[in-house]
């Protein structure tokens, strides 16, 4: 198992729920999340605000896509946005993942769980704070920044070798 390396700056604030007994399998998970949001905020200088990270299921995750975006299947991560809270910090909003989705994916492209939980986190906190990848200007850069904040925590390039604009799960 890989380490993912702990954050320098403070991070917005994050209540993580474990809505799935799969995530056991992999104790370095909320550290992960943890670092991974504390990098992207850092490099977007967004580190004030509260999220919520929700560790899930494919079916919870199919259900969640089905009711908000009209597609009835798993997908690997779901951002559900908030906007700015009145007279507090911002209210990032709602980051959910899929276990099983992950797994699936880091078998079928033999990536490291951990690796892909990190880019998935960023890509979905990307999400909450405006990003898009609508077209392929938006998805260079949002893929740009994804690859810079990876960096940052030594991590590897999650789009080297990839299609530019490729598709990433429902975020």
């Amino acid at each position: 198992m890989t380490n993912v390396p702990h954050p320098h700056a403070a991070a917005p604030a994050i209540d993580i729920q474990v809505q799935s007994p799969l995530w056991a399998a992999q104790p370095m998970a909320e550290q992960t999340v943890r670092a991974a949001i504390a990098a992207a905020a850092t490099m977007l200088s967004t580190k004030n605000g509260e999220l919520g990270i929700v560790l899930s299921d494919d079916s919870s995750v199919q259900a969640l896509n089905r009711q908000w975006r009209g597609i009835d299947k798993p997908t690997n991560v779901l951002s559900f946005p908030s906007g700015v809270a009145p007279n507090g910090p911002a209210m990032f909003g709602d980051i959910v993942l899929a276990y099983e989705t992950l797994c699936k994916e880091c078998d079928e492209e033999g990536m490291n769980f951990l690796h892909h939980l990190a880019h998935l986190t960023i890509h979905g906190f990307l999400h909450l704070i405006g990003y898009d990848h609508g077209c392929n200007a938006e998805a260079d850069e949002m893929e740009g920044l994804e690859s810079k904040i990876m960096s940052a925590m030594n991590l590897p390039d999650p789009w080297l070798g990839c299609e530019p604009g490729r598709e990433m799960g429902g975020a």
